[in-house]
């Protein structure tokens, strides 16, 4: 079954960027799981508690937050996105294509503006592509 793949590239701020991202994501009752490594993950989770003092994003980490808290949570960050409950999209912050990436609806790729994160999502954008996936990419620079 193919699925939505969007790129936001050329991102000034990748985990800013996440955050509004799952801030909106979060207000339209959207489930999401997050993967990447494990330091993108631990700066997201830092990031989602202190990027607006008049917002909180609620979420869970995979393997720290207790199980009953993460099935309650519309937001799992995530190392194995398939160890999370299957959610309606997928947030990849990783520089490969996520284990089990299609048993999601969507894929968000979020790319920085850094020549090898650009050139590892060109890799993963032909694998999707190859794979018969919908591919856009969305030029955050370009507006």
């Amino acid at each position: 079954m193919a699925i939505e793949v969007r790129f936001y590239v050329n991102l000034a701020d990748r985990l800013g960027y996440a955050c509004r991202l799952l801030r909106k994501a979060q207000g339209m009752g959207t489930p999401v799981v997050v993967t990447g490594e494990p330091q993108d993950l631990g700066a997201l989770d830092q990031a989602l508690w202190t990027f607006a003092p008049q917002d909180f994003v609620p979420h869970a980490v995979l393997g720290v937050a207790p199980p009953s808290v993460v099935a309650h949570s519309s937001i799992v960050l995530a190392a194995q996105p398939l160890a999370a409950s299957p959610r309606a999209l997928l947030v990849n912050l990783g520089g490969g294509v996520p284990e089990g990436f299609d048993q999601f609806a969507r894929l968000f790729e979020l790319v920085s503006a850094d020549a090898t994160d650009l050139d590892a999502a060109r890799e993963r954008w032909k694998r999707y592509k190859a794979q018969g996936h919908g591919v856009e990419k969305h030029d955050v620079l370009a507006g």
